[in-house]
């Protein structure tokens, strides 16, 4: 009987726990890939695969582009925009400029209730 009861308080700790650390309503880590080079805020990302981490500095919301080939990374301040509903599927939203760069702007991932916004 104790032993469930250690077991329950360890779950209810747990669990809040995860919603704690999930208060922004996205996810901390993601994966992109980008066909050709983008810009993201100053850095131009070579084309290729990205895992991409949400993190703080400060007050600042920063997201780390690092590359999955040579481990190059690249960080972008955004601001996160809460979301009407959570997303069902990954989106990314780019300009292209008239010289034929290709700007991202907005980034979402499946699951996530805001998105980050460049």
């Amino acid at each position: 009987m104790r032993f469930l009861k250690m077991l329950g308080l360890f779950l209810v700790f747990l669990s809040i726990t995860a919603l704690a650390a999930n208060k922004l309503g996205i996810h901390d880590v993601g994966r992109i890939t980008f066909s050709s080079p983008v810009r993201v805020g100053s850095n131009l990302l070579p084309a290729g695969e990205y895992v991409v981490r949400h993190t703080m500095e400060g007050q600042d919301h920063v997201m780390a582009f690092e590359s999955l080939k040579n481990k190059e990374v690249f960080k972008v301040k955004c601001t996160l925009e809460p979301l009407t509903q959570k997303a069902d599927q990954d989106k990314t939203v780019y300009e292209v400029t008239s010289s034929n760069e290709r700007v991202l702007h907005e980034l979402v991932f499946r699951g996530d209730t805001a998105k980050h916004v460049f």
